[in-house]
């Protein structure tokens, strides 16, 4: 692979997940789920969280865990690793800050959080897009807020 195909691949693949982080935070449900392929695996075990195989049930998961909270997600540090032309693994460094909505409070025991921890995704090419075919949140530390932290 020639040089500018790696940055072109770099530039398309952090633009799809720009796109995925805007999406969640501003619960553009369209946008986020067109970052994902249609058999997406959304594994957040590592995080506390599930497993989930397709992007209907995965955008059903993602919506009931935050879908009345205020998000704020960052991705930086991508370590993009080209399979083929067509495949990639990237690991993202992330934090979050999740100030939950009271339907949510109640199930997860607290207002909100602080984490702060890595994306593991594979990306695929298809049709000539980028597109996440898996991805696992994995989490290094959390401060957990037991009432809403200052806005």
């Amino acid at each position: 692979m020639t040089d500018i195909a790696y940055l072109e691949a770099y530039i398309a693949i952090s633009q799809v997940k720009a796109q995925y982080c805007r999406g969640l935070d501003t619960k553009d449900w369209v946008a986020y789920g067109d970052v994902f392929t249609d058999d997406v695996e959304l594994d957040t075990r590592p995080a506390g969280g599930t497993v989930s195989y397709g992007r209907d049930e995965a955008l059903r998961i993602v919506r009931s865990a935050v879908g009345s909270a205020i998000t704020a997600h960052h991705v930086h540090s991508p370590e993009i690793k080209l399979i083929d032309p067509n495949t990639a693994d990237v690991i993202w460094a992330m934090q979050d800050r999740v100030i939950y909505g009271p339907d949510r409070r109640s199930q997860v025991q607290y207002a909100g959080h602080t984490g702060f921890g890595h994306y593991h995704e594979r990306y695929v090419r298809q049709e000539g897009r980028w597109r996440i075919a898996k991805t696992k949140l994995t989490r290094l530390h959390s401060d957990n807020y037991p009432h809403e932290p200052q806005r």
